[in-house]
């Protein structure tokens, strides 16, 4: 399935991608490695689906030539006719992990780098809209937007809390980072201290300074956790949380799927295969129909939760393994059924 769809998405992208390719004169190497980082990309995203489709058949040929009526009619019982396929389910399953936490990152980075680099030129690859972050134990940082081009962005805000009290605040019209100097040029600079009786203001039209913060903490990357591997994302994570980060979402999901893949992976084992070992009267095409029907509700689901945790507050961890568990509802009753 894998030799036989892969090749297929290569040349639809290729298609959909050659003008750009060529305009932007992108060496071969480049577009050749890319195809590599894609094809492990997208092979890692869709490994339950391609197994799940590759029992159906399998299993329908069984079924068609009425080989499964013989296995159980010689007395095999259909927990050992499964068990086969449950083994077989068990070396994907590590084959998926080894993807999740190895490969697939380095394939994430190479695959996202050249999009943007490439592909989707004028558009962004870093969060720079309304970007709200933590820095250090004390200080908070605001921007409503940045300019990655011009290291320049506007509506600056810094807040320095010491035991959940403001000690002074820092407001600008804009900011702009001096790569040269590694300093920051505030433009209608403000500065409010907070004091026992009265603040003190201080007000200029620019000023030049230092902060404890990086120009890239103003400009996270979209898919910076699809290229960490497990310990370095869990980290990452754990410094976004203190950071106060909008992004905690889409950053849980990745990880929680890292685990979530391989158990979909018996789950849709199981499904296919009580699915599949009935000999029916329109044989492996009403079994695949039924298969590919049954994959994209799985598909369908995947996305709508996956969507709701990014973008709302709903818990990342029931959007990642809600699916699996109502798909493993329906597979322990069609398994139930099939056995009947």
């Amino acid at each position: 399935m894998l030799l036989l769809f892969i090749p297929i998405g290569i040349t639809v992208h290729l298609a959909e991608k050659i003008g750009k390719i060529l305009e932007n004169e992108v060496p071969f190497g480049e577009v050749m490695l890319y195809f590599l980082d894609f094809t492990i990309y997208f092979a890692h995203l869709l490994f339950p689906l391609f197994l799940f489709l590759s029992v159906i058949w399998f299993t329908s040929k069984f079924a068609n030539n009425t080989e499964v009526i013989a296995f159980l009619s010689s007395g095999v019982s259909f927990s050992r006719f499964l068990r086969p396929y449950m083994i077989g389910a068990f070396f994907v399953s590590i084959l998926a992990i080894v993807l999740g936490l190895y490969l697939a990152p380095k394939a994430s980075q190479g695959f996202n780098d050249f999009s943007y680099k490439y592909l989707k030129r004028g558009r962004s690859a870093v969060e720079n809209k309304n970007v709200y972050r933590q820095i250090n134990d004390n200080d908070f940082i605001y921007v409503s937007s940045f300019d990655i081009k011009n290291n320049q962005g506007s509506n600056f805000t810094l807040e320095h809390i010491v035991d959940n009290k403001l000690v002074y605040k820092i407001n600008a019209t804009s900011i702009r980072y001096i790569e040269k100097d590694t300093t920051y040029r505030l433009t209608n600079y403000s500065k409010r201290i907070v004091g026992e009786i009265e603040d003190e203001i201080e007000v200029l039209r620019r000023k030049d300074t230092l902060f404890s913060f990086d120009v890239d903490d103003l400009t996270p990357v979209i898919y910076i956790a699809e290229t960490l591997g497990y310990g370095e994302l869990n980290d990452f994570i754990k410094k976004e949380e203190l950071r106060g980060s909008s992004n905690i979402g889409r950053y849980k999901l990745v990880k929680y799927r890292k685990w979530s893949l391989p158990v979909s992976i018996f789950i849709l084992t199981i499904i296919a295969v009580a699915v599949s070992s009935i000999k029916r009267r329109g044989g492996m095409g009403v079994n695949l129909a039924v298969g590919i029907c049954i994959a994209m509700v799985f598909v369908f689901f995947d996305k709508v939760f996956g969507v709701m945790a990014e973008q709302s507050d709903f818990p990342p961890i029931i959007a990642v393994w809600f699916p699996n568990i109502i798909f493993g509802i329906l597979a322990s009753y069609l398994l139930y059924n099939a056995k009947r």
